[in-house]
């Protein structure tokens, strides 16, 4: 499959703004929207990802919320593929499948809709994707339901990995992972 090189990797981030201390001292917050504002970049990001997984025979495209919704739905309509919102508790109208995972205090959950992953065929393959991970327990909540759901996730895919967190460890364990951008 494919991947960027490094000239490609900094275009990309070039177009990311870094906002620091939020949302709190210390931390260095990805700024996606700069990126969604730039048409060439944003374009070019979309196409290296259709050009990516075009040939894998990917099924769904899952996005978590929010920011997965952008570039999952963006990618699932470049992939004439079927796009599933993988939402928080309370946002689907219809019946639902969830998982929960937990937060440095307390839990969280992650919910789909029980038919997300309609088809006639056995297994559909589904791509992950996300904006960013840290932590990955989202992520891999996410992983879980799909798989809950009698789907097989492919790949998660997002579009920074913090990997100094190594919140991609554990969804590697789950599925393959592939990260356009690693910040260290």
């Amino acid at each position: 499959m494919k991947t960027l090189n490094e000239s490609d990797k900094q275009y990309i981030l070039r177009a990311i703004r870094n906002v620091p201390d939020y949302p709190k001292p210390g931390i260095q917050f990805k700024d996606i929207t700069t990126l969604l504002n730039d048409p060439q970049v944003f374009h070019f990001l979309m196409d290296h990802l259709t050009a990516r997984y075009e040939d894998q025979g990917i099924d769904f495209i899952a996005g978590i919320e929010s920011r997965g919704f952008i570039f999952g739905a963006a990618l699932a309509a470049s992939l004439r593929t079927r796009f599933v919102p993988i939402r928080k508790p309370g946002k689907l109208p219809y019946t639902t499948i969830s998982e929960k995972y937990t937060l440095e205090y307390g839990f969280d959950e992650v919910e789909l809709h029980i038919d997300a992953f309609k088809t006639d065929k056995a297994n559909p393959k589904v791509l992950l994707i996300d904006d960013l991970i840290a932590t990955g327990g989202t992520a891999k909540a996410a992983v879980n339901l799909i798989n809950k759901a009698c789907a097989s996730c492919a790949e998660a895919c997002f579009i920074i990995n913090l990997a100094f967190l190594q919140g991609d460890e554990e969804i590697k364990k789950q599925t393959e992972v592939y990260s356009v951008l690693e910040i260290d």
